[in-house]
């Protein structure tokens, strides 16, 4: 008993700012010993206490950021946000071995807090294992039966088109912002797969829903998406977009509930129209059997995601190509003169005149590359441990794959910072392709 009135006396004495200094001491000594980096694993820039690097990334160009991280720490260097650890690829070579040679251990997504609790590990682009393989295998067959990729999808497309360009039309030659434009039009494609039909451009239920994907990403773009998913607890508790995220995703699966609810209405299990009559379909076939992952809330998942992953990609491409065609009179001239020259103005372009149009379709992967549309990959997990050049990285640990660090890399592109198509040409002006052309993935 006196050797506990001693020590609480002892602390008793101390002053505020000693307690202070013992807790704040306590806690960056705790977090050292926590979150050293593991034997073997990359080096990397001195992560802060308690939040790690996360100050570090920065939201409006990370991919710059990381790029310049490279030239210190090399081509494969570690980060930590928060308590997680992160290994980034950077160059053509430390992807390709991360994302191709050990493609199998790192095909795994990261349970990333935010993303988990809107969409619960369902759909296609953050869900694991069983559940990935059978929802992706079924997206892809049901999507190339609809045409998505090949030549019976082409009508489809020209017609959008049409209404794209009367839309556009409607300006009357004034000034106007095609964002939205561009957004409807390639989300109506999507939409025909998806749910059988087109929306009008002025429908204000389509409207709200491009707003609302808009405003989503942007917020899944931010430092709040970063901090909730390094500390969750915490950011639950805090008010911010993070928490009109979780609303704006509920209204889009709302939107796409209410077109659910309406094809059961009318479903034909003989006719199937769309790729929600066919997840039905599915879910038909597999309603006896235990384990099943074909379910509603993951058919409305799967539709996000094909959303998110159809639509955005294309319409900021499309985005690109109008700035790049603005900027570059000259090269949009000699774009227009071979399409004339090989298409003429008496019919509408078609996918088999691709061979015959080399310099426009130079001009088309130039647009993918220096526009980084996606500058870092979808972020991938390690399934297991892995060998990683004279790395080891252990199980479960983020992967950024930096696809900026290769469209941009001098050691792959002639020009890299400078539009030029004829990266994508050889001597003889045919259209030649670089295996370093990774704008999406590995």
């Amino acid at each position: 008993m006196d050797l506990f009135f001693s020590i609480f006396g002892f602390f008793f004495d101390w002053d505020l700012k000693s307690l202070l200094l013992f807790t704040v001491v306590f806690i960056i000594t705790a977090d050292y010993v926590k979150n050293r980096r593991p034997r073997g694993f990359p080096p990397g820039p001195r992560a802060l206490p308690i939040v790690g690097n996360i100050f570090t990334w920065d939201q409006s160009k990370p991919h710059e950021k990381l790029i310049e991280l490279a030239r210190t720490y090399g081509d494969v260097y570690s980060l930590r946000f928060g308590q997680n650890w992160a290994v980034v690829l950077n160059g053509f070579d430390a992807i390709k071995e991360g994302l191709v040679v050990n493609g199998d251990n790192m095909v795994d997504r990261p349970v990333l807090a935010l993303q988990d609790e809107i969409g619960g590990g369902l759909g296609v682009i953050f869900s694991n294992g069983n559940l990935w393989k059978q929802q992706r295998r079924f997206a892809l067959s049901t999507l190339k039966y609809f045409g998505f990729g090949k030549k019976s999808l082409e009508p489809v497309i020209l017609d959008e088109f049409t209404h794209c360009a009367e839309e556009i039309r409607g300006h009357k030659g004034k000034p106007v912002n095609p964002h939205l434009i561009i957004n409807k039009a390639v989300s109506n494609i999507i939409c025909h797969l998806v749910f059988g039909h087109r929306f009008e451009y002025g429908d204000k239920k389509f409207v709200k829903l491009m707003l609302l994907f808009d405003k989503a990403l942007h917020i899944e773009a931010s430092i709040w998406a970063q901090l909730y998913n390094s500390f969750t607890l915490l950011m639950r508790l805090l008010p911010g977009p993070h928490q009109t995220l979780k609303q704006i995703w509920s209204d889009v699966k709302k939107f796409i509930r209410e077109e659910l609810n309406q094809h059961k209405k009318n479903w034909d299990p003989s006719n199937s129209k769309d790729y929600i009559d066919c997840y039905l379909q599915e879910i038909e076939k597999y309603k006896a059997q235990n384990g099943s992952t074909f379910d509603e809330e993951n058919l409305i998942m799967c539709v996000l995601d094909l959303f998110v992953a159809g639509s955005e990609t294309t319409s900021t491409t499309l985005r690109w190509a109008f700035l790049y065609m603005a900027k570059y009179p000259e090269i949009q001239e000699k774009v227009q003169a071979e399409i004339d020259r090989v298409i003429g103005q008496s019919r509408q372009p078609s996918m088999e005149d691709r061979a015959n149009i080399p310099y426009t379709d130079a001009v088309i992967h130039e647009i993918l590359r220096i526009g980084t549309i996606a500058p870092l990959a979808l972020p991938h997990s390690t399934n297991k441990e892995v060998q990683l050049g004279s790395y080891t990285i252990p199980k479960e640990v983020l992967i950024i794959p930096n696809l900026a660090s290769v469209l941009l890399d001098r050691k792959e592109w002639e020009t890299p910072f400078t539009f030029n198509p004829a990266h994508f040409l050889n001597d003889k002006g045919k259209f030649e392709k670089n295996p370093a052309f990774i704008p999406f993935s590995a």
